[in-house]
């Protein structure tokens, strides 16, 4: 066997120190890096450098691999989970000046919320990178038509800035999981008003500071209004999280 096979063969191919590689193989990398002459090691330790450099979310995720529960990383490594970027999203009616997004009555539906119950399926963890809030209305039949189903009619939202809904903009947001404080309460919505920024995706915030969501934990994220005025009755709010999951 090479000396990188058994690190090219794993789903987490960021070498060693990133991925606990050493600590899932009894000490095998490092034994075998003691045995090589300086000169091969030297070598051998900038080719994983090189090609086992990962990029945006993926790269985030790996810093925080000993921070995932034991059965998650023996999955990761006997390649029986991977990462993949993902999304979690959820779709809430503005009904009062809290917005909850993820609640523990929720199902999974298709426009609606790919999350159950508030929490993230057994053998997925999701890290956190960025996150979009977007906002819209209800489409309105035409006249003399039919009125739309409500639940139908949610699917088919044109979501847009909350610039459009100033209460909303000037709100506030946190973020929990399993009770523990994620995004700090009175985060401003403001970070979301990205319209006049071509660099950035319409409602896209980047968190400095990425977090890991664990499986099976209860995740809450809240959106505080100061004020409903000018919130039309048939508003909903919609928000994504980006980031890397794992998944089989």
């Amino acid at each position: 066997m090479e000396e990188l096979d058994f690190i090219e063969e794993s789903e987490f191919n960021n070498a060693g120190e990133l991925l606990g590689l050493d600590a899932a193989l009894g000490g095998e990398l490092s034994a075998r890096l003691r045995r090589m002459d300086p000169l091969r090691r030297l070598r051998v330790l900038n080719k994983m450098g090189k090609k086992n450099r990962s990029r945006g979310s993926r790269a985030e995720m790996e810093n925080f691999f000993r921070e995932l529960p034991g059965h998650i990383k023996q999955e990761l490594l006997q390649g029986k989970l991977r990462l993949a970027d993902t999304t979690i999203f959820s779709v809430k009616k503005i009904t009062s000046k809290t917005i909850k997004l993820f609640e523990t009555q929720d199902d999974k539906e298709v426009g609606l919320s790919n999350v159950s119950n508030a929490k993230l399926p057994k053998n997925f963890a999701f890290l956190v990178s960025g996150i979009t809030m977007l906002a819209g209305e209800l489409p309105v039949a035409p006249d003399g038509a039919q009125p739309y189903d409500e639940k139908e009619a949610v699917k088919a939202i044109r979501f847009a800035s909350i610039y459009a809904f100033p209460a909303l903009a000037n709100g506030e947001h946190s973020l929990k999981a399993n009770k523990k404080q994620i995004i700090p309460e009175g985060e401003s919505n403001w970070k979301f008003v990205t319209d006049n920024n071509t660099m950035k995706n319409l409602g896209y915030y980047k968190l400095d500071n990425p977090r890991l969501i664990q499986d099976d934990v209860l995740i809450e994220f809240t959106v505080e209004l100061g004020t409903d005025l000018l919130i039309p009755n048939n508003t909903y709010l919609k928000i994504v999280f980006h980031g890397t999951g794992t998944t089989p």
